[in-house]
């Protein structure tokens, strides 16, 4: 597969098969994703691939805790601004349009949003983290070993979804991994086989025209 087909083939995926992920291929593709680049090759990333009972145990944890008070980070900047607001609004509603949630269901947008601390029902739940002290550069460069560790998922014929959506249950999480106080919750990541017959998985969310956003020089 080229790389240009992995990235035309990866989306976030919200409904997956149960079927298992074997071990040595997680062990692979977490392994693999290693070479992505890191500023003075700091490799800033701390990965925890979780499943079976263990990911049903944290999951009750979750379920039993509920939501920290305050996310661990901001997601989105205060009020944001066009075209970031409209891009992130038009997301949402497109999503809820595929499976039939209108706007004023709210229980039913917040029981699909519920959907994320079971990992849309993947058979995998992979959590990054981070050292507090550590800075936006390596912030990137763990976004880089996701995606990397993302494209290289779609080589394997998996799917994934990152999930911001657990910084809110960065307390929980963190405690259940014995992560050191040092080292922060970043995101979660939904890694299994996607459900080709589940509505969700059949939209995708657009992206703007590069004159849009891009700009060559001297070209």
């Amino acid at each position: 597969m080229k790389v240009s087909e992995a990235v035309e083939h990866r989306r976030s995926i919200r409904a997956f098969r149960p079927d298992p992920v074997p071990a040595a291929t997680v062990r692979e593709l977490l392994e693999r994703a290693g070479r992505a680049p890191s500023g003075g090759n700091l490799q800033p990333w701390h990965v925890h691939a979780v499943t079976g009972e263990r990911l049903a145990a944290l999951l009750a944890q979750v379920r039993a805790n509920g939501p920290d008070a305050a996310p661990s980070y901001a997601i989105y900047p205060d009020n944001l601004w066009e075209p970031y607001r409209s891009r992130r609004f038009k997301c949402g509603e497109d999503l809820y349009a595929s499976i039939g949630i209108p706007r004023e269901d709210k229980a039913g947008r917040f029981r699909q949003l519920a959907r994320n601390t079971e990992f849309f029902g993947a058979p995998v739940g992979v959590f990054f983290l981070i050292e507090r002290n550590m800075g936006p550069p390596q912030w990137s460069d763990l976004g880089m070993y996701i995606q990397t560790l993302m494209l290289l998922a779609v080589e394997q014929g998996l799917d994934t979804c990152a999930q911001e959506y657990w910084s809110v249950f960065s307390k929980t999480v963190e405690g259940f991994l014995g992560a050191p106080p040092e080292q922060m919750l970043f995101c979660g990541l939904a890694l299994g086989f996607r459900d080709p017959d589940a509505p969700i998985n059949t939209w995708r969310t657009e992206r703007d025209p590069l004159e849009a956003w891009g700009h060559l020089h001297g070209f």
